[in-house]
């Protein structure tokens, strides 16, 4: 998104986020974007040397770049992280999200529910039950939150998000649209050649600045609670089930699945697709790369690979070796020509 400086100087950006001018000062730029779709006037990031030659073709007039970025007959705005300032700039110049105020007149709250100081409610959104809710909540249109829940302070629900009963909520909590928080676990019990659910009685509880993306499902434990620990990070299409206790400060991506009573560590990171089996331990600081399949407990400090997952230089040598089946072979079938010359069987 193109984000409209109204004409200001690199002198003024500069000092917004803390940066040095390189070249004219003067310069008026008129709107901020990224390099792919900067245009004459515009100021730019360029993160990196290795996008030298795409800011070397790019019309943008000025770029916000690293101490050590090389000169340029263009000016510069040198900042140590030039990224997080980019990010500094288009947020100031965005502004805050437009989000609902007050609570809207379509919105169902049980009489019982307590609503912390400047909470707001969007249309058709509901809340059950003997909730409470903190100060500066921001419930968006169409949210559903079930009895008993508790919410901390600063917590925003996206539209169409559906809480079940007794999620608690620290502070700061992020969930978006179309996630679905406590619903039941799948535990069932064969009797008599039927599948009897089993009681999904515990709850869920998300602590400080976790975020959970669209789409994403955790379900509530069966007797105790699932946890999410304090600053997890959470993608969109995530299925995390009964039970699980995540660590804190995770990074879980897309497609991830893990399957019940698994947990994490602090500081892990689960990329793109990787599954978990259930009753699984995954240590502290540990790298599961993308499609990463565990069936046992993985180690702490570790980077794991492949199905099943194995250390990642274990992996690496596999594929080479693989590689080189062909190859391989034809070797064989050599030697074996040669066996039989020397037996006298040819």
């Amino acid at each position: 998104i193109p984000h409209k400086l109204y004409r200001m100087t690199l002198n003024d950006i500069a000092s917004w986020i803390g940066g040095t001018v390189s070249g004219d000062g003067t310069t008026v730029i008129g709107r901020a974007t990224s390099l792919d779709h900067a245009k004459a006037g515009d100021l730019t990031l360029v993160d990196g040397k290795k996008n030298l030659a795409k800011w070397a073709s790019s019309p943008a007039a000025a770029a916000v770049v690293a101490p050590d970025f090389p000169e340029d007959a263009r000016p510069l705005i040198r900042v140590a992280k030039p990224l997080d300032a980019f990010l500094v700039l288009l947020t100031m110049l965005r502004g805050a999200r437009s989000y609902p105020t007050g609570i809207h007149h379509t919105a169902d709250i049980h009489p019982s529910v307590k609503l912390g100081p400047d909470a707001s409610i969007g249309p058709n959104a509901m809340i059950g039950e003997g909730s409470v809710v903190g100060a500066n909540v921001v419930i968006h249109p169409g949210a559903v939150i079930g009895r008993y829940c508790t919410f901390g302070d600063d917590v925003v629900i996206h539209a169409n998000a559906v809480l079940y009963d007794d999620c608690v909520l620290g502070h700061r909590v992020i969930i978006h649209s179309n996630a679905v928080i406590g619903a039941d676990g799948y535990g069932y019990k064969q009797v008599a050649g039927r599948h009897i659910r089993i009681p999904q009685l515990g709850n869920v509880i998300l602590e400080d600045d976790v975020e959970v993306g669209a789409n994403t499902t955790i379900d509530r434990g069966t007797i105790g609670p699932t946890v999410i620990g304090t600053g997890t990070k959470i993608d969109n299409l995530v299925m995390i089930s009964h039970n699980c206790q995540i660590g804190k400060h995770n990074l879980i991506v897309g497609q991830v699945g893990i399957a019940g009573s698994s947990s994490t560590g602090d500081y892990v990171i689960l990329a793109g697709q990787v599954g978990i089996a259930d009753h699984v331990h995954i240590g502290n600081h540990t790298v599961l790369a993308a499609q990463t399949g565990v069936t046992s407990d993985v180690p702490e400090n570790s980077q794991y690979m492949g199905y099943p997952g194995m250390p990642m230089k274990d992996f690496l040598r596999m594929v080479v070796n693989y590689r080189k089946v062909g190859e391989i072979r034809e070797q064989l079938k050599k030697l074996e020509a040669e066996v039989k010359q020397l037996k006298g069987e040819v």
